[in-house]
């Protein structure tokens, strides 16, 4: 008991205050576990921790200034070669700046400074004059056509893809787009014009996106991850499947394993790396993340419970040397063998350190040891990873465009933002030029001819 109420004031009471009281005292150390949770003992995101309470460094700050330290190697922008500016200046001085003689001639090789500047921007507009003509025979009159590949709006594909990748990469606003479209290039816009561009540049990219989704159910390994958002006045998830070539995002407004068959369908043979979220168990093979055990493991040890504290002090220690061994078999220094033989000490300690657990009533010790084949995934399967870090990284930038644009509006929205989101992250995989794969799929689009796509495999 706490706050002072023993089991003999208890006693005193009449039942019905017992049973009110006790509530109370679970309630209160619910709200206590709730304050004690921080980013290294729970899945909360590192934003949302002050930076003024994050806890003291380890290590001492170092005494060296910031920035370039001295005798650094110097680097230097190169010169592009003088026949390749737009003007070359020559300056030569008029008096010698010691006795004020008057100077002639030539330097055969002067000192050279090259300055950088952005050019005026004019949009480049075409008119298309379609002219109707009758016929001398039958006087039916007859209207040209406009030629293939000419839009029949009044933006042009170069003009669809940039605004896409302003609202889509770069996480600007409707209005912002419009504000940058009209008084930095020069071209007049409005924000039910850019929602216009938006549709249209759905439209041209959702087939690349669809062969991608196509493609997550042959996969041999998937990293997935989810965030919730917003859509409309719905609360909804964002969903992202990371695999070794491309990323697929999905916006539902469920995140229920409904969402997971959608995806992969229900037969998916091969290994997601996720947390332990509910969902996740109807898949036949999973890798749980360590980086959220371990943070687990450290609330074991901030829970104030001794037996507890002294669980996740003992999970902690060899799930440090897991880390370390992993971190080697990475870079190559072990070899899958040699990392499969340091490992069997590692595991068959934690996974003793977890049936004591169970024993003593822990519940998070019980869960895991009995799935603890999710937790050993990685190392017997060549090919996956400890932690779902990658799908983690993949929501990062997503994460930072709801809280800017606090979700979608609409199911429009919701599609043009899973499909820019694919798009981007698939193109910096396969380093791509996202910008030149979104112009040519909108051509491609506007031309009716065969879609652009991103190869996955």
């Amino acid at each position: 008991m706490s706050l002072g109420i023993t089991e003999e004031l208890m006693a005193r009471l009449p039942p019905e205050a017992r049973v009110i009281i006790r509530q109370l005292l679970a309630k209160i150390q619910e709200l206590e576990a709730r304050l004690n949770k921080s980013p290294r003992n729970s899945s909360l995101p590192p934003s949302s921790e002050h930076p003024h309470g994050k806890p003291p460094r380890r290590k001492g700050r170092s005494k060296k200034k910031r920035g370039g330290q001295s005798g650094h190697p110097k680097h230097d922008r190169k010169l592009v070669p003088s026949v390749e500016c737009n003007q070359v200046v020559s300056v030569t001085p008029a008096t010698c700046r010691g006795c004020g003689e008057k100077l002639a001639g030539h330097d055969a090789e002067p000192l050279r400074h090259q300055v950088w500047e952005v050019p005026e921007i004019k949009p480049l507009v075409t008119e298309y004059q379609l002219h109707r003509l009758s016929c001398p025979g039958c006087g039916k009159s007859t209207c040209a056509t406009l030629p293939s590949g000419v839009p029949s709006g009044q933006a042009g594909p170069r003009l669809i893809a940039l605004a896409a990748l302003l609202m889509g990469c770069f996480r600007q606003s409707k209005s912002r787009v419009a504000m940058f479209l009209t008084q930095v290039l020069g071209q007049p816009c409005s924000t039910g014009w850019v929602v216009k561009l938006q549709n249209h540049a759905t439209a041209a990219l959702r087939p690349a996106y669809d062969q991608l989704a196509a493609q997550l159910p042959s996969q041999a390994v998937l990293g997935i991850d989810e965030s919730p958002t917003k859509e409309a006045t719905t609360k909804s998830w964002l969903w992202t499947c990371v695999a070794p070539r491309f990323t697929v995002y999905a916006l539902r407004t469920t995140r229920a394993a409904t969402v997971l068959n959608e995806l992969l369908g229900e037969t998916f043979p091969g290994v997601v790396n996720c947390d332990r979220a509910r969902m996740y168990f109807c898949l036949p093979h999973l890798q749980w993340c360590w980086a959220h055990l371990r943070r687990d493991f450290q609330a074991l040890v901030d829970s104030g419970d001794g037996v507890q504290k002294r669980l996740g002090q003992d999970l902690l220690r060899p799930t440090r040397k897991l880390f370390e061994v992993w971190a080697r078999a990475r870079d190559g220094t072990l070899s899958r063998v040699q990392f499969r033989r340091q490992m069997k000490p590692i595991r068959e300690e934690i996974n003793n350190l977890l049936l004591r657990g169970k024993f003593a009533g822990i519940a998070i010790a019980e869960e895991l040891s009995h799935h603890r084949q999710r937790l050993w995934t990685f190392v017997d399967v060549e090919g996956v990873e400890p932690t779902n870090n990658a799908s983690e990284r993949a929501l990062r930038h997503a994460v930072i465009w709801r809280k800017l644009s606090f979700g979608t509006q609409s199911a429009n929205g919701s599609r043009f933002v899973e499909t820019l989101l694919t798009i981007v992250e698939t193109c910096r995989q396969q380093t791509r030029n996202v910008f030149a794969f979104l112009a040519a799929a909108v051509q491609a689009h506007i031309a009716k001819n065969p879609p652009a796509l991103l190869v996955g495999a």
